[in-house]
């Protein structure tokens, strides 16, 4: 019977992860949120199921809802900037529309919105699947996500950037701003750009985001004497929720990922993870 169980859930786990990863915005809080799920597949009368997937979903959408409650507490005390957990994918992956700058406005909405807008809009159930998920009715499932996407409208990409594109500017960025070359840096930057670094305070990272095109020029210019004694070493480009981006190891040994926001070819914001917490997963993949 176990067998049977585990053939049925292993081939829906990468959804069921997507589920928990998009509220959760955690890796490791995800991985444990499906993997609770299966135990509680393992307990249920699963001949009475008809929809397993359904049924499924339900169970980790519920699971997020009860841990997000702790999950914000903790963020509450974060240290700089917080930052999702980076999902690093292959350069010839498709891309995920829900992109880094949307992850981190659905952090604004209430655990019930942010659960209706992932069920409705990204993942295309009817409200009454959503009312079923979630313990609500439909027409507040409907109410619920209205207000989501009002919050979330600024955040959502007007138009993907089309792959190639933006690998050929992220290749460009790390070459400029690795080698000092602040006049090919300053063509690449938008003018109102923003620089994210989350370290938590277990890595060296700025305690706030910089923002405007002088201020994180004047910033890589700081930084420019550093890489020439210890360059970073490149591990891999890849999509980094959903934006071009890159892997590499910096001064000291410490692994970094770095997600370009790109909109009419410059970069409006650059995402930087350095905590070594929310990097486990990817240290794994890319060594």
């Amino acid at each position: 019977m176990d067998k049977d169980a585990t053939a049925i859930f292993d081939p829906l786990r990468p959804v069921l992860f997507r589920v928990a990863y998009r509220m959760l915005g955690s890796v490791a809080d995800a991985e444990d949120a499906v993997q609770d799920a299966f135990v509680r597949w393992l307990g249920t009368e699963r001949r009475e199921v008809n929809e397993p997937e359904a049924f499924l979903r339900r169970v980790v959408m519920r699971l997020c809802l009860d841990r997000l409650k702790a999950i914000r507490r903790r963020r509450e005390t974060y240290v700089g900037p917080w930052l999702p957990e980076p999902v690093v994918e292959e350069v010839d992956q498709e891309v995920d529309t829900v992109t880094l700058p949307l992850l981190m406005a659905l952090e604004r909405l209430s655990p019930l919105e942010r659960a209706a807008f992932l069920l409705h809009d990204v993942f295309g159930l009817g409200y009454e699947e959503v009312a079923a998920t979630i313990g609500r009715e439909p027409t507040a499932c409907r109410q619920l996500a209205r207000r989501a996407r009002i919050h979330v409208r600024a955040d959502r990409p007007r138009y993907l950037v089309p792959k190639q594109h933006g690998f050929e500017i992220a290749r460009a960025f790390l070459a400029a701003s690795r080698d000092g070359e602040m006049e090919r840096l300053r063509t690449l930057l938008a003018a109102d750009v923003t620089l994210y670094a989350d370290g938590g305070g277990k890595a060296p990272a700025g305690k706030k985001p910089l923002t405007g095109l002088d201020n994180v020029l004047h910033f890589f210019a700081r930084f420019a004497p550093v890489f020439a004694e210890e360059p970073s070493r490149l591990l891999r480009y890849g999509v980094i929720n959903g934006l071009p981006g890159f892997v590499t190891i910096e001064r000291g040994n410490i692994l970094q990922t770095t997600a370009l926001e790109i909109d009419d070819g410059c970069i409006h914001a650059i995402y930087v993870v350095r905590n070594p917490d929310k990097l486990r997963h990817v240290g794994t993949t890319v060594h």
